[in-house]
């Protein structure tokens, strides 16, 4: 399976959007800062997010991104899609075209490997990941440590205001 930066970069933000969004729309920034991953880049996730109504942004102070139904409706498979990322484990695009324009023998092995894979992530929700004791557990890091940046920087700055 080859499930490409994207994919994995859109379900992090997902999982983190929904750990978080309880308190309130989520910034990108906030998430950028926990999960490391570029502001610009998950702009760009969002938008794609956004438009499969995955999420709703939040304008306006104190805005940013919150899920449009609960983590427990919304599907790992469907995060993956909506960024248009391929589950498909053929080298073939699935097309069919692998040996000199025509299937190849074990064609029908990778077009079921790539069907079980996303039927698999077809029934795991966000919900399901949240309640895995390792996840709370990294989120629980994740947060400490952006507390501990953000202190830190505001220490920073008030000693250069001296």
């Amino acid at each position: 399976m080859k499930l490409t930066t994207k994919g994995r970069y859109a379900v992090t933000a997902m999982l983190d959007l929904a750990l978080h969004g309880a308190e309130g729309p989520v910034s990108l920034a906030d998430i950028s800062s926990r999960q490391e991953i570029s502001l610009s880049y998950l702009e760009q996730l969002f938008s794609r997010l956004r438009r499969q109504h995955l999420v709703v942004s939040v304008r306006g102070p104190g805005g940013g991104y919150r899920l449009s139904r609960s983590a427990d409706e919304v599907f790992i498979a469907e995060v993956v899609d909506a960024v248009s990322e391929s589950l498909d484990t053929t080298r073939c695009g699935n097309k069919g075209d692998c040996q000199n324009g025509e299937k190849c023998l074990t064609h029908h092995l990778w077009s079921d490997l790539s069907d079980r894979i996303h039927n698999f992530l077809s029934e795991i929700s966000l919900g399901d990941l949240m309640r895995k004791r390792e996840i709370q557990h990294v989120a629980e890091r994740q947060n400490h440590k952006q507390s501990e940046a953000i202190n830190t920087r505001r220490l920073t700055d008030q000693a250069s205001a001296l």
